[in-house]
């Protein structure tokens, strides 16, 4: 029988999307291959529907990525998403520094508002970016949990590296399973050289300032031209640049 025909991507930055989507559809096969291998090994997944433990995360992704989660949301969500956006560039002005972000991003500026906090599912689960998707733990949800490392005396601190170190599909030293991180680098590389051929810059930061800034024409026609202090300065009068959560050039 033949297959369905997926709808053709459209849009004005097709050239920098397509690739990415493509580069989603492939690293959805690769993973769901090796998986399909660990499990059979007796290796633990802990990730699955409901579970969202991690998605008060910072998350970096490139603007190539941000256009498609951008391209899928609705009025009311493009809102939810810029308050999240400069609820995060707050924190960053004021955090003195990287662990203190991460710390005040998880417990303050909080869960993602693409998830369903009542079934724990991204609602826009198809247009995630990257790093949504090859975020997988060997270990239980909690681990995954803001606060749950320091709320661990040495004793259990200690038996957690232990259990890392002899636990397949890690790094040695955290409990995400890392081959499942390394199989979506080439969507990484994707979105760099479709983002360097069609617009001569890249544009990489925070997900959801670059979800925003996506949405926005001023700063497309800018990055578009491939004018990248043009880009800083739209994103600036905006209100929605910072160093460390947006990088142009």
């Amino acid at each position: 029988m033949t297959s369905p025909l997926r709808p053709t991507p459209s849009g004005p930055h097709v050239a920098v999307t397509a690739p990415v989507r493509r580069g989603y559809e492939r690293y959805g096969r690769q993973a769901g291959q090796w998986l399909q291998g660990y499990q059979t090994r007796g290796g633990k997944v802990y990730c699955g529907a409901g579970c969202f433990a991690c998605c008060n995360m910072p998350i970096r992704v490139s603007l190539a990525e941000a256009l498609i989660t951008a391209e899928a949301l609705d009025a009311a969500k493009a809102r939810a998403v810029e308050n999240h956006a400069r609820a995060a560039l707050a924190n960053a002005r004021t955090a003195r520094d990287d662990e203190e972000y991460v710390r005040r991003h998880r417990e303050e500026v909080g869960f993602c508002p693409l998830l369903d906090r009542n079934t724990g599912a991204c609602s826009e689960y198809d247009a995630r970016p990257t790093r949504c998707r090859d975020t997988f733990s060997a270990f239980p949800a909690r681990y995954c949990a803001s606060g749950t490392w320091e709320q661990m005396s040495r004793r259990e601190q200690d038996a957690y590296r232990r259990e890392v170190a002899r636990t397949p599909g890690t790094d040695g030293e955290l409990h995400f399973i890392a081959p499942l991180e390394h199989l979506s680098e080439p969507v990484w590389v994707a979105a760099a050289r479709a983002m360097r051929t069609s617009w001569g810059i890249e544009v990489w930061g925070d997900f959801w300032v670059l979800t925003t800034l996506a949405r926005d024409p001023a700063f497309m026609a800018r990055v578009s031209a491939g004018d990248a202090r043009g880009a800083w300065r739209s994103a600036q009068s905006r209100g929605l640049a910072h160093r460390d959560l947006l990088e142009v050039g």
